[in-house]
């Protein structure tokens, strides 16, 4: 269901007007759909609906609380990879054991918080740091329960980038060698090891790589068992994509078919981490068109969001869908581009989209997702507003930054004062 539509030649986020939103707060702003989040989270968890799972939101792909609060309020959990996601979650009242956290470095002051928390699983991903698990629990008079991250070399068919599950990413411990990984975590004092996790990727379109890992983990639990380990958890991690442009992406019925093929009537409670897929078409973000220009052989857009506002275009030369604010039938083929002084600056390239001309709006689409979660301040350029419709009101979730903002942290050094 698409949850930015036009009624009467201009663009809503369901009830609310973007072009009224742009008048009041101003440009670039991202704006989310809270109707879409829950309709999607609902979804998702329902097509596993007979089994015990618990849906763990990944905070990276769209970290703000008030998203946080809304899917805290229909049950969701995270999967967080920082100390600072871990106070996210919290703030936005996500129960401490619906929390896995995840990531290959974590620190010793991140698993701390994490202990004193009372998560419900950190995700492992090598020796070493299961025994700085084991000796941060032991300090603190408490057990942490893990999981261990495997990386059970399924070719996940998306951007090199976002892959994650072959033998030469970073990720978790070989397929081959994991269950010896297991027995040493078993014998640490301070640990208990009750779940299997793996991730394979993002941006995935097609089921049949999340089943392979599936297969795979269902095997290694049966092993572990066997082992006398008291596996509880199959974590499988998130992936799942959106459309961007033209991808068939599965329904969310049909992810959950092919898992529950492979799990079968195994005894487990299932954890997914589903974020990207959640996020990335309830946001967009509205931009400004300040200046037009014809080099003589190409046409571009100049507008006020830039590579620091959305970084995928740059960064993974990734498409993003262009609407008008305002419909209209002209059309142009130019460059969508930013005020930062980079080449890579761009939203889009050689794009045949509306006509809009200056003054004008575009709605840049499928940017819930890694979006205002990648944003910086390069160019020294504030960061933009997040605003949260629901029906026909809107919610201001961030404040657009101000040039004090971005000093605030910084300070001249005293050999330097009263020159």
């Amino acid at each position: 269901m698409d949850y930015f539509t036009y009624q009467n030649g201009t663009m809503y986020c369901e009830d609310t007007s973007l072009e009224q939103i742009a008048s009041e707060i101003g440009t670039p702003f991202y704006v989310y759909s809270a109707k879409s989040f829950t309709d999607s989270f609902n979804t998702f968890s329902n097509a596993f609906e007979g089994r015990e799972r618990i849906i763990c939101f990944a905070v990276k792909s769209c970290p703000n609380i008030g998203i946080l609060s809304l899917l805290a309020s229909l049950g969701a959990g995270a999967d967080i990879v920082s100390g600072g996601e871990l106070d996210r979650a919290l703030k936005a009242g996500i129960n401490p054991q619906k929390i896995v956290f995840a990531g290959v470095g974590k620190t010793r002051q991140e698993i701390h918080e994490a202990l004193e928390a009372g998560i419900l699983m950190f995700n492992a991903e090598s020796e070493q740091e299961l025994d700085v698990l084991n000796d941060e629990a032991r300090k603190l008079g408490k057990r942490a329960k893990i999981a261990i991250r495997v990386n059970p070399n399924v070719d996940p068919k998306t951007h090199p980038y976002i892959s994650t599950g072959l033998k030469k990413n970073k990720f978790g411990i070989s397929v081959e060698t994991v269950r010896e990984q297991f027995r040493y975590a078993a014998g640490l004092d301070s640990l208990d090891v009750e779940g299997v996790h793996c991730h394979i990727g993002s941006q995935l379109t097609d089921v049949s790589p999340f089943a392979d890992a599936a297969k795979i983990m269902v095997s290694l639990i049966k092993d572990l068992r066997a082992d006398g380990i008291n596996i509880k958890y199959l974590d499988m991690g998130g992936g799942l994509g959106i459309t961007y442009k033209d991808e068939t992406v599965p329904k969310h019925e049909d992810y959950a078919k092919a898992i529950l093929d492979a799990v079968g009537d195994l005894d487990i409670t299932l954890i997914f981490e589903p974020g990207r897929n959640l996020s990335g078409n309830a946001g967009v973000l509205v931009t400004r068109v300040l200046y037009t220009k014809d080099s003589g052989t190409k046409h571009f857009k100049v507008v006020d969001a830039a590579m620091n506002d959305l970084a995928r275009p740059s960064l993974y030369d990734a498409y993003h869908g262009i609407k008008p604010v305002y419909e209209t039938e002209n059309r142009i083929t130019c460059d969508v581009v930013g005020p930062i002084c980079e080449t890579g600056d761009f939203l889009a390239r050689d794009r045949d989209i509306a006509d809009v001309p200056v003054d004008g709006l575009y709605a840049v689409l499928s940017a819930g997702a890694y979006g205002m979660s990648m944003a910086s301040n390069y160019n020294s350029r504030p960061r933009a507003a997040e605003v949260l419709v629901s029906g026909g009101k809107y919610y201001i979730i961030r404040r657009r930054e101000t040039y004090a903002d971005l000093t605030g942290p910084e300070s001249v050094p005293a050999f330097l004062r009263n020159r």
